[in-house]
């Protein structure tokens, strides 16, 4: 369960960066990797990566690709891909993701459902 890919991503491997001095509020579209590090509320529709950093706070539901969780989350996840819970990651909704995608490192805080699907039936 801890098998979190805890790879330094730097800044350059995204192409948007919301700062930490960004307060956002509505709907988030985009394709390309994205790092968050603002607050966030509202809803996130993503076909790429989307990081939420240690120091964000998201308070939305999530569809993605690929959800890495380093800071707050309130809201549910749904991923075509893979989910991953940090240390430092707390993440109180429920996750959806394809079988065998949802990793969780110890010393994170989890609190709701997880539901495993079969791939490629996530919609």
């Amino acid at each position: 369960m801890t098998d979190v890919h805890d790879e330094v991503l730097e800044d350059e491997d995204f192409d948007t960066i919301l700062s930490g001095d960004i307060d956002f509020s509505g709907i988030l579209n985009f394709e390309k990797p994205f790092l968050i590090r603002g607050k966030v509320s509202g809803e996130i529709d993503a076909k790429g990566l989307l990081v939420v950093d240690e120091s964000a706070v998201v308070e939305a539901n999530i569809r993605a690709s690929h959800v890495i969780v380093r800071g707050t989350v309130r809201g549910n996840i749904s991923a075509a891909e893979r989910v991953e819970l940090s240390v430092t990651g707390k993440l109180t909704g429920n996750v959806t993701a394809p079988e065998g995608g949802f990793f969780m490192e110890t010393g994170c805080m989890f609190n709701g459902r997880c539901t495993m699907v079969v791939q490629n039936s996530i919609s």
